[in-house]
């Protein structure tokens, strides 16, 4: 029973995998070939772009976690394998989640509409907020590489202390756990602007509406529909980070004590990086036409 339920959640991993990468590398071969194209790139697609490989890398470590769950535990590894596990692991996740935040912060300057001077001096200046919030989270990152980088000293000198497979296993698991925890830590900021800024969005988009109801504007208003595409993206942006944040605390509390278990939250924290993608697609006329077309041809060449 145990061995037909890892099977399931196996495929279900394998299933994510190829859908993610599928989903992620269409939006970086599209935004790649109109930049090429056009020979230039607009702020929205340079953001996607990052975000679609952030994504991938993802993708992929979470496939390698998965592997040495069952075939290969890390502690098998050398220093220098680790070392570059973990350090991709923290790019990946902090890049995924920061440009979608960023990506969340360009819908509500571009979207929404405030009065307040402040808002305005900032709608004005997007890319200097964008490039003001890329510095900040670099910072960030730095920060979370010196602590990874010290985990990653402690685990080795207590190996190099420790002769027993026990006590190098105790020191592993202290090792993932410090790890998962820092990832769960640095993960809460960019959340918690994506969440001020999906409620400064539906806040705009009230006020809209109490607007239309005064100047007695269709319902096909084009501010109105820029709206809820936005609010559709970042609704789904933010429950599936929820998730993703959710099995990154859930491994933490667990501590890797089951096999199964542990399996069981990749999948769920697979969810993120390779379904949001297609919601990204789907939001985006410039994506979505070319996506379709693919789809109709795949449906075609089937008959």
């Amino acid at each position: 029973m145990e061995n037909d339920l890892q099977n399931i959640l196996t495929l279900l991993m394998i299933i994510q995998f190829i859908f993610g990468n599928l989903s992620n590398g269409f939006i970086v071969l599209i935004n790649c070939i109109d930049w090429v194209n056009k020979r230039k790139s607009s702020l929205v697609d340079q953001i996607l772009i990052v975000l679609a490989i952030s994504r991938i890398i993802l993708i992929w470590e979470v496939l390698v976690s998965w592997f040495s769950t069952i075939y290969h535990p890390f502690l098998l590894m050398k220093e220098i394998e680790v070392r570059i596990i973990t350090f991709s692991w923290i790019f990946a996740n902090h890049f995924s989640l920061w440009f979608a935040t960023i990506l969340a912060i360009f819908y509500l300057l571009k979207i929404a509409s405030f009065s307040r001077s402040i808002f305005l001096y900032l709608k004005w200046r997007v890319k200097k907020v964008i490039l003001m919030m890329l510095l900040g989270n670099l910072i960030i990152l730095i920060l979370n590489l010196i602590q990874i980088n010290i985990y990653i000293e402690d685990w080795i000198y207590g190996n190099e202390r420790n002769t027993t497979w026990n006590s190098r296993m105790s020191d592993f698991a202290t090792f993932s756990d410090l790890v998962t925890f820092n990832m769960t830590l640095f993960s809460t900021p960019p959340f918690t602007v994506a969440l001020i800024a999906f409620l400064l969005l539906i806040f705009s988009l009230w006020q809209h509406l109490q607007n239309m109801q005064h100047n007695f504007k269709g319902p096909k208003d084009p501010r109105t529909s820029a709206h809820i595409t936005a609010l559709k993206i970042m609704i789904s942006f933010l429950l599936l980070y929820a998730i993703y944040f959710l099995s990154l605390f859930i491994l933490w509390l667990l501590k890797m004590q089951n096999k199964l278990v542990h399996i069981l939250i990749l999948n769920f924290g697979f969810i993120y990086p390779s379904s949001h993608s297609f919601i990204l697609i789907w939001g985006n006329f410039k994506l979505r036409k070319p996506f379709i077309l693919v789809l109709a041809a795949e449906v075609w060449a089937k008959r």
